[in-house]
Order: C-alpha cells, then sequence, then structure tokens
C-alpha cells in the first residue's frame, strides 16, 4: 500500500489544480490543456469535463439550497470586480448575503451579482431568498446602496442598519482635517450612550452644535439619523456584531485576494463560481465553529421563551 501513495497524493494534488484553475475562470478546454502541460496523462478530457461539472452542480446545490428556520439579522456586502461585457469592462457588484439562524450559528445565504444601485436589483434578489424560505428578518446590516432600504421594508418589512464604521469614514470626509479630532469624539459619544434614546438626543446636540460652520456633515446626520442608529433597538449584546458590517471583513478580504488573481472576469457566471466556492468553504468551517450569538440573546429578539438546545445526534 505505501508505494501506491505518492500516486494517490500526486492525483489528489492534481484535482486541486484543476478545480484552482476552473473556479478561477479557465475553461473546461484550456485545463485540459494545463493537465497535458503538467504532464499529467492519467486525467481524461472526459474526466476533466467532469470534475468541473461536478464543481458547478455543488455550487449551485448551495446556493440554491432552501432556507430554513428564522434569521433575525442579515449582513450584506459587496465588493466591485471587474468584468467583461460586451467588448467592454465594467464594474460589477458581487454580493454576498450572511444571516444569523435561531441557533446563533453563522451561514453563507446567497451570492449574486448586479448593479448595487437598482432598486429592482435587490428587491429581485431579496425575494429570490424568500422564494428560498428566508423568513423572520428584522434587522438588514448594509451600507448605503440606494434602492436597498426600500426593497428591504418591501420583501422583508426590516430595518435597514446602515454601516456604522463606513458612515463615519463618509462623515469624517466633510470634516476640515483642524478640526477631525474634535468631531471624531463628538461623533463617538453619540455611540457610547447607553440606549437608544440617549443616543439620538446625543446625535441631534451634535448636529446642531455643528449645523453653523459645518453644513454639509450635518446635513448628513439629519438624513441618516433613522438608519445609523438602528442596531440599538436590539440586545446591548449583539451590538458590537450588528452595528457594521465588519463580520463580513474576511470573506470580502479573501474574495480581492482571489479576485486580484483573476484581474478581469470574462463573465458574471465566473464571479459567481470563484466567489461562490470561497463561501461555499467559509460556511463549512462555520458548521463546526461555535456559536456566532448566544441562544439567551436571541430569545429575546426572536420572542421566543424558553431556549432550546438542538438534539445531539448519538
Amino acid at each position: 500500500m505505501g508505494f501506491l501513495e505518492p500516486r494517490r497524493t500526486a492525483e489528489k494534488a492534481l484535482v486541486a489544480v484543476v478545480q484552482e484553475a476552473y473556479v478561477h475562470g479557465i475553461s473546461t478546454r484550456a485545463v485540459d490543456d494545463l493537465v497535458k502541460a503538467l504532464g499529467a496523462g492519467g486525467m481524461s478530457k472526459s474526466q476533466v469535463s467532469q470534475l468541473c461539472t461536478e464543481i458547478d452542480t455543488r455550487l449551485n446545490a448551495f446556493l440554491s439550497r432552501p432556507i430554513e428556520w428564522r434569521w433575525p439579522y442579515l449582513w450584506l456586502d459587496a465588493n466591485h470586480l471587474k468584468v467583461r461585457d460586451g467588448g467592454r469592462i465594467v464594474s460589477r457588484a458581487a454580493i454576498i448575503v450572511v444571516g444569523v439562524n435561531k441557533d446563533g450559528k453563522r451561514e453563507v445565504l446567497g451570492v449574486a451579482t448586479g448593479p448595487s444601485e437598482a432598486e429592482t436589483f435587490w428587491t429581485d434578489f431579496l425575494r429570490s431568498l424568500a422564494d428560498r424560505g428566508l423568513r423572520g428578518i428584522q434587522l438588514v446590516i448594509a451600507d448605503d446602496h440606494k434602492g436597498l432600504r426600500a426593497a428591504t421594508r418591501r420583501v422583508f418589512n426590516a430595518t435597514l442598519q446602515r454601516c456604522r464604521v463606513r458612515w463615519m469614514r463618509n462623515a469624517l470626509a466633510h470634516a476640515p482635517a483642524k478640526q477631525r479630532a474634535a468631531i471624531v469624539a463628538m461623533l463617538k459619544a453619540i455611540f457610547a450612550q447607553d440606549t437608544k434614546a440617549e443616543a439620538v438626543t446625543q446625535w441631534n446636540t451634535v448636529a446642531d452644535a455643528l449645523r453653523e460652520k459645518q453644513q454639509k456633515l450635518s446635513a448628513m446626520m439629519d438624513a441618516s439619523r433613522d438608519d445609523v442608529p438602528a442596531y440599538m433597538d436590539f440586545p446591548k449584546d449583539h451590538w458590537p456584531q450588528i452595528a457594521s458590517t465588519n463580520p463580513m471583513g474576511r470573506l470580502n478580504r479573501e474574495v480581492k485576494r482571489r479576485a486580484d488573481v483573476v484581474g478581469i472576469f470574462p463573465n458574471d457566471e465566473v464571479v459567481i463560481r470563484l466567489v461562490g466556492a470561497q463561501m461555499l468553504e467559509t460556511n463549512d468551517e462555520w458548521a463546526v465553529a461555535r456559536r456566532y450569538m448566544s441562544l439567551e440573546a436571541l430569545a429575546h429578539v426572536l420572542h421566543t421563551d424558553t431556549v432550546r438546545l438542538p438534539a445531539v445526534v448519538a
């Protein structure tokens, strides 16, 4: 048996090369040429084609699977990638959606591509999630994408939480350099409050204080007063996770790292394949990781009287 181990190891390595190449947008025919260039005559063209088909089948099953239970929180974020479209190179948003279920576990629920500012895109995407069974959404955490707010209310009747970190970054873009430190302290004082009522009072105080000399900043604060502190209506234990899209940071960094290898994607299908493959890997990791949120705190959000632990399989 020991003599077979090097061969088996080489076969596994070859399969990994084929999978990685295909996921990164190399065609089946080009993958076949790559196998030949590696001197791996043991893998036929039909085997390469079958392996690539299996990858697509698995990804499609993952991204279209039924969504069960209730999901109180939903994070949405977009990575803007370069894609060829009719001879032109355009920017396309690759959307990732992550949810927390009733057991406090995170799952990747969907991946899509489209214009991130279009309300029709968001409505169709959210409806596709609802059609798969997504229910119970109370808060959607995302950046300030035009059209997402209306789509969120229309499809899920949920509240939109505008990412606090990105909002702060945008707000400080309106602050003069010499006054930035003072304005940062004023804004941070808002989010240091213990309740939403206190935070809104502090918000109005800061906006009024800035109104005379920082009109753009105060106007921005007036327009976003409902969206940025929305997370404060939920259990305080959850505030660090639901105030921003920061929980998506690791996913976005990995997508960007892999996208940089590709550069320009040949089409949207390859975007979905690459991003979907990464999300599938992440989802498998989360399945065996500890809970992202405690059952006790989630019980208050889900309005359940008792906390039930998942059944243990013998």
